[in-house]
């Protein structure tokens, strides 16, 4: 299973804000997860998605496209992905690691 931190960036919005846009996707991914295809976290930058890497690549694909379907002309979208085969990982695993070796 791999992971992939993705932020779509809509570029020529009429404002500063892009939550409608942000909503648009978080709405798509929903669809997928319902699919049993995916599992994401919304985070204030970004979103997470775990899945197999085939098909985050595809879903990277439909939400890179939603801002064009609202009639924008340009989007860019960053993409980080964590493909860990040694053994399998998922989001909250990483989370409950780093919080297993906190001190305080």
């Amino acid at each position: 299973m791999a992971i992939v931190d993705v932020t779509v960036i809509p570029i020529g919005t009429n404002g500063p804000s892009v939550s409608d846009y942000v909503a648009d996707i978080q709405d798509i991914l929903e669809g997928f997860k319902k699919e049993g295809k995916i599992d994401y976290k919304l985070t204030p930058m970004s979103t997470i998605i775990e899945g197999e890497l085939p098909t985050l690549m595809h879903v990277v694909q439909v939400i890179h496209e939603a801002p064009f379907q609202k009639g924008l002309h340009r989007v860019a979208t960053n993409i980080r992905i964590d493909d860990r085969r040694d053994k399998s990982v998922q989001m909250d695993d990483k989370l409950r690691a780093v919080e297993s070796k906190r001190s305080i």
